[in-house]
């Protein structure tokens, strides 16, 4: 706690935009687009984000909300637009974006090895995007679909079993002293943005066009292409966490299920095992 009171005179601006985000899910959109307004302001002000980061931000905004109103063959090159512009932020490749350093090579235990993390200016604009171009990704369903919600569920601990048949963690119980701006960050500028772009917009689109099974697994196996960074194992185990997630988009047609069981992945992979991985 005392480590994360220290950072709040640099991260309050991001507690406007993570106030945006919160009234964009709940459909107060009015609400939302004044406090981004406003955190795009003081992001500016700061020196946090640049003019030109800021012209990329409201075309792309503006071009996801065009693009929902459009049908028939020009919607083809909007949405490939769109998810180009959509992977160049949450890639953290747009320069402008001041992304802000507030864990630098920290260790979550003993066995685990360095790890570092910003709170990201950039990622989180993916949510807005996604929200205006593919609307009710919140709205729900008449009725749960409690199969495919269990195999989902069930995905989580299976995932953690392969990890360690693999070596990929290693068990270690506690939490670091930084674990809650590590859930601050992670649930709002990582979670929320990923599962709005690829379970809300992406699993939505292609299931309403090719189906559910075939909408669910192309989704899946993006999402763990974009982890290409750390490797094939991590390509794996990123699209076979996405597949999860997707089922429980899929169960419910409610965003925070999702979001809400990859940030639970996330933390009991910080609480019970090494992170991100052994050392």
């Amino acid at each position: 706690m005392a480590y994360f009171l220290s950072l709040l005179p640099l991260i309050w601006p991001w507690f406007i935009l993570i106030a945006a985000q919160i009234s964009a899910i709940s459909g107060r959109w009015r609400l939302g687009a004044s406090l981004l307004s406003l955190f795009g302001t003081v992001a500016f002000a700061q020196g946090l984000v640049s003019a030109s980061a800021l012209m990329v931000a409201i075309a792309g905004l503006a071009g996801a909300a065009a693009l929902r109103r459009t049908s028939g063959l020009w919607s083809l090159p909007g949405h490939f637009a769109l998810i180009l512009w959509c992977v160049a932020l949450g890639a953290h490749i747009v320069p402008g974006f001041n992304n802000l350093l507030v864990l630098d090579h920290v260790q979550a235990g003993p066995g685990s090895t360095d790890f570092s993390m910003y709170m990201n200016l950039d990622k989180p604009l993916v949510l807005f995007a996604a929200l205006l171009v593919w609307p009710g990704q919140n709205a729900g369903l008449p009725a749960i679909r409690k199969t495919p919600l269990i195999l989902g569920i069930l995905t989580l601990p299976a995932l953690f079993a392969l990890g360690l048949s693999q070596q990929a963690v290693r068990p270690e119980v506690g939490l670091p002293h930084w674990w809650l701006i590590f859930a601050l960050s992670n649930l709002f500028l990582t979670c929320l943005a990923e599962e709005a772009f690829f379970r809300g917009y992406l699993q939505s689109a292609l299931s309403s066009k090719l189906g559910a099974a075939i909408g669910i697994a192309a989704a899946s196996l993006l999402f763990g292409q974009v982890h290409f960074a750390g490797g094939p194992a991590l390509i794996v185990f990123a699209a076979i966490l996405g597949a999860g997630c997707g089922l429980g988009y899929y169960a419910t047609n409610r965003l925070w299920v999702p979001v809400l069981m990859h940030f639970a992945f996330n933390a009991a992979h910080l609480a019970l095992f090494t992170y991100p991985g052994p050392a």
